[in-house]
């Protein structure tokens, strides 16, 4: 009688390029968490105009991806595996702690997008629910409770139960929370024109006035956590029906729909309030109500922070899958725990996926404001950005007879190298050396160089205890892959 050989560490080839450009449809939500912020100290023009290049970075980095994802369709884990395959020639150092830093920027998504979540509806609903104990200073550290706190909480352990089902519950949950974002993220960005409510008297520039050029460069160094988060669906390349085909339409997709909305919804939005409304919210969150109450009226007000919440929700979705697959495609490299590595009886790596649970709700405790989180986050990021960027240049001196399906023209060799030298510039300014002055602290950034070293220390535990091989300082890279995808073709 015939039998069936299934592997059980081989994710399930699901996902249509559909599938994964809706897994994107999560990005205004990222943008959502920071536009107050930015607009606070920029100014209404000034922050349009950073978002705009800042996506336009993101954008320009989706097409090298493309590239990439199609070089190792069977590796799980984004931008930290291509950095690590390219720097494996060198040393093996960079995989564990770009892997972790890539993962930490994905994983805050869930406590970030939770504390939102729950001020929003506390804010909307329950203005006299009050109660808290602990800490609550938006800028330190230390236990503290309240009803946002735990509301975000209980969206944080509902995301994970969908995912837990495994990737065709999440992504049709994607589908109805994405088009209910649509119609917030639509009305801040069309309707003002239509109502007569946008005034070019509402667009100002302060970012001379707040700091000048090294203000924008520590804010563009924000913006990489919300404005490069379309990357995501490169993570998925193993689980598309046709990798070749469906991972660079999802990326080009993605990377054109969040540049439509990162540019229109923070001109929509500061036309409509100016700098100085923005700015008196000491929330960066509950302007979002008077601008619907000044689009729509009080009462459609509430049908709008409806629908902002359920495109949180979709960005926390987002988050618990890309974060958990990035965990998942690093132990299966080599570079953390075994135990990351495994795949339940759905196909989905769900200790990962708990584990990165556990972790938000501990940093909801713990963290009470949602920029300090992005802080201690975006240093691993950007460092996992940089390093694929990098990557990407090594790749084709290292590799040059490697298949690619999807091969960019040349110059994107030199657009890869520019764009790894701004981020890492981007990151030496305003990760550390005017975190202080214009940004939330180099406490922020140390706290999250630690967690990479954390990370580099569960390397050497994978490979001196649970492997049992010692440390090796570099692997010689493949020249081939064993099993050769189709022939590539220049794009």
């Amino acid at each position: 009688m015939a039998t069936a050989a299934v592997d059980h560490n081989q994710m399930l080839k699901s996902m249509s390029w559909w599938d994964g450009f809706v897994v994107a449809l999560a990005n205004p939500g990222f943008l959502i968490a920071a536009l107050g912020g930015s607009i606070g100290v920029l100014g209404t023009t000034g922050a349009v105009v950073l978002w705009t290049i800042s996506v336009l970075f993101g954008a320009l980095q989706n097409n090298i991806y493309a590239e990439l994802s199609t070089m190792f369709p069977n590796k799980s884990g984004g931008l930290a595996v291509y950095a690590h395959e390219a720097f494996r020639k060198y040393t093996n150092f960079i995989g564990p702690i770009v892997a972790f830093g890539y993962w930490m920027g994905w994983s805050v998504v869930l406590s970030i997008n939770g504390l939102i979540v729950g001020t929003l509806i506390i804010t909307q609903w329950f203005p006299d629910a009050v109660w808290a104990s602990g800490q609550q200073d938006a800028n330190s550290i230390g236990f503290g409770l309240s009803w946002p706190a735990i509301i975000g909480i209980a969206a944080i352990i509902i995301v994970w139960a969908f995912n837990i089902f495994g990737v065709r519950p999440a992504v049709w949950f994607g589908y109805i929370t994405g088009g209910l974002l649509l119609i917030p993220a639509f009305v801040l960005m069309f309707l003002p024109y239509i109502t007569g409510d946008w005034s070019s008297s509402n667009m100002q520039w302060e970012v001379g006035t707040n700091g000048g050029l090294f203000l924008a460069v520590t804010w563009l160094y924000f913006m990489c956590w919300s404005a490069y988060g379309f990357e995501a669906v490169a993570s998925f390349a193993p689980e598309y029906h046709n990798t070749e085909v469906d991972t660079p339409l999802a990326l080009r997709a993605s990377a054109m729909f969040s540049i439509i909305v990162y540019v229109l919804l923070p001109l929509g939005l500061g036309g409509t309030l100016g700098t100085a409304t923005v700015a008196a919210d000491p929330t960066y969150i509950a302007f979002y109500v008077t601008a619907f109450d000044t689009l729509v009226g009080s009462t459609l007000a509430n049908v709008m922070v409806v629908c902002l919440v359920g495109g949180l929700v979709l960005s926390m979705n987002t988050a618990t899958m890309d974060g958990a697959r990035a965990l998942f495609g690093i132990a299966k490299e080599g570079m953390t725990l075994t135990q990351l590595g495994k795949l339940s009886k759905r196909k989905v790596p769900a200790f990962a996926m708990t584990l990165d649970m556990v972790i938000n709700i501990l940093l909801i405790l713990f963290f009470h404001g949602v920029i300090a989180i992005l802080a201690v986050s975006n240093v691993g990021y950007v460092l996992a950005t940089v390093c694929a960027l990098f990557g990407f240049v090594l790749l084709r001196k290292d590799r040059p007879n490697w298949p690619r399906p999807i091969k960019l023209a040349k110059p994107w060799v030199g657009i890869a190298f520019i764009l790894g030298c701004v981020n890492l510039f981007l990151l030496v300014c305003g990760g550390f050396l005017y975190a202080d002055d214009y940004g939330y602290g180099l406490d922020k950034t140390l706290i999250g160089v630690a967690v990479l070293v954390v990370a580099f220390l569960l390397y050497i535990y994978r490979h001196v205890v649970q492997d049992k091989t010692g440390i090796r300082f570099r692997d010689p890279a493949q020249p081939m892959p064993d099993e050769q995808p189709a022939v590539s073709t220049p794009v």
